[in-house]
This record gives C-alpha cells, sequence and structure tokens, in this order.
C-alpha cells in the first residue's frame, strides 16, 4: 500500500501579501481542523467577537499578537511560543498583530463543550 504524503513548511511565507489574513486549511478530519494563519497587522474588526460552536487551540509560533476575551479586564498579549486553549462559545477577538514582522500561527479547532 502506498502512502499519501501531506507536507510543508510553517514558516513558507512566499505567498503574496493580502489585504486579508492568509488562512490554509492543513488538516480537516472527523470534526477536527488544524490550520496556519499569517497575520500581517491584521486585527478583528472593531465590535466583532469570534463565538465559535468548537473549542480552539491557538500557538503563536511567530510575530506578536494581542486577544481579547469579552468579559475580562485585560488583553491577552502573545509572543512566540506562547499557546491558548479557547473554549466553545468563549467570545474572543483579535486585538491587535505585529505589522512589521508576520504573526504565524497554528490553530486547532475541535468538537467543545463549554463546562
Amino acid at each position: 500500500m502506498k502512502c499519501t504524503i501531506g507536507s510543508g513548511n510553517l514558516f513558507d511565507l512566499s505567498a503574496p501579501a493580502s489585504p486579508d489574513e492568509q488562512v490554509d486549511a492543513l488538516v480537516e478530519e472527523a470534526g477536527v481542523s488544524i490550520e496556519r494563519i499569517v497575520s500581517r497587522g491584521h486585527a478583528s474588526p472593531p465590535g466583532f467577537w469570534y463565538d465559535s460552536p468548537r473549542a480552539e487551540w491557538v500557538a503563536l509560533l511567530g510575530g506578536a499578537a494581542t486577544l481579547e476575551f469579552e468579559g475580562e479586564r485585560e488583553p491577552y498579549p502573545m509572543k512566540p511560543g506562547d499557546h491558548v486553549l479557547i473554549e466553545a462559545h468563549c467570545r474572543h477577538r483579535v486585538a491587535w498583530t505585529s505589522d512589521t514582522e508576520p504573526s504565524v500561527w497554528l490553530a486547532v479547532h475541535y468538537p467543545g463543550v463549554r463546562h
């Protein structure tokens, strides 16, 4: 049996810059998706909150960013290596990403139950 191999490099930033974040689906299977996201000064629109029915684990691999969570006074600054688990329906937003270097994220979305 021959194996199918999918490969790439998470730090390959050769795609042309876009006004939108670059979102690359790496794996989508059985309710789980893994994405590589590249932000270049992108942020959530004012007043917009993500409210996903799935949980999300996200790690910042490069760059810098700040997240905000509804009901929390303090923003959540992130540097390379930082990761956060966001429960399903936990309203959050990207407040800021660096515009001087790409912010590279690895995001894992999966069915989640809010406790």
